[in-house]
């Protein structure tokens, strides 16, 4: 592998090219050696390809570095098994969620070097996180190279096995629908207590926002940060006492979520 890997993109859809976008934005994998495989490529990733010399739908030959999986669970057993000569020397890199390394293994002609990240949302613009984690197979350099084109999505965090890329999906794979829930449940209440709806709504997604990248600027911890705007008898307290309070009722809330995604992830995985 020369210092930019070649790329074999399987799936140019809203997660893989969201991924082509950062690796190309950040010049981080070889255009000339890459190509995009997809039946149904988009006229916008068909004109990002074109500006960067990278090749749509050629022959599945050739070497390349990472091969990265980014279709629909649904149709792996039907798409995949084309790309087995591909996956026999370079690193498969999955963004499929719920198939598993035995699962994919055999759609791969056998592979070995196989990869499972698990994304979320925000990677669509470059602020997502991503859970990783490599089979044995896989060496430092191929880590490394992972980690690299992961990165186009924005943080990544590797984990200890593939069991936990299950709980990769119930933090941050399904994270962001809590946080869009708890935004919509601020402005409800912010409308309950008397504010037009637009400007409920404007102020529960503003404040989010704002916490967000408040959260991502700080060095301190979150609970830190809560810490200092919560001043001793003030408004912030009150609230916090109805969410959380002694019980702790919000901890176990979210615990009790997590845990029920994290299940209901094991429960769909293959």
């Amino acid at each position: 592998m020369t210092n930019k890997p070649a790329v074999a993109l399987i799936g140019a859809g809203a997660m893989g090219g969201a991924l082509l976008r950062g690796w190309l934005s950040a010049a981080s994998i070889d255009p000339a050696c890459s190509a995009v495989f997809d039946p149904a490529v988009g006229a916008d990733i068909k004109a990002l390809c074109k500006t960067h010399d990278v090749r749509v739908n050629p022959s599945v030959e050739g070497e390349f570095d990472a091969l990265v999986l980014a279709i629909k669970p649904q149709a792996a057993g039907d798409v995949l098994p084309a790309y087995a000569g591909i996956a026999k020397n370079a690193v498969a890199i999955s963004v499929i969620a719920g198939k598993s390394i035995a699962s994919l293994t055999p759609m791969l002609g056998g592979a070995v070097k196989i990869a499972r990240t698990m994304p979320n949302l925000p990677a669509a613009i470059g602020k997502g996180v991503s859970g990783l984690y490599a089979s044995p197979a896989i060496n430092d350099d191929g880590r490394s190279m992972i980690e690299k084109l992961m990165a186009a999505a924005g943080d990544t965090v590797w984990v200890d096995s593939e069991q936990q890329i299950d709980f990769v999906t119930a933090v941050s794979g399904s994270g962001p629908a809590y946080y869009f829930l708890l935004t919509e449940a601020l402005a409800a209440a912010g409308e309950d207590v008397g504010l037009a709806p637009a400007a409920a709504a404007k102020l529960a997604r503003a404040t989010l926002i704002g916490a967000g990248g408040l959260m991502e600027a700080e060095t301190r911890t979150p609970a830190e940060m809560r810490r200092a705007v919560t001043s001793p008898g003030g408004t912030t307290e009150a609230a916090l006492k109805i969410l959380d309070g002694d019980n702790e009722a919000l901890r176990k809330l979210m615990k009790a979520a997590v845990e029920a995604a994290a299940n209901r992830g094991g429960e769909l995985a293959d």
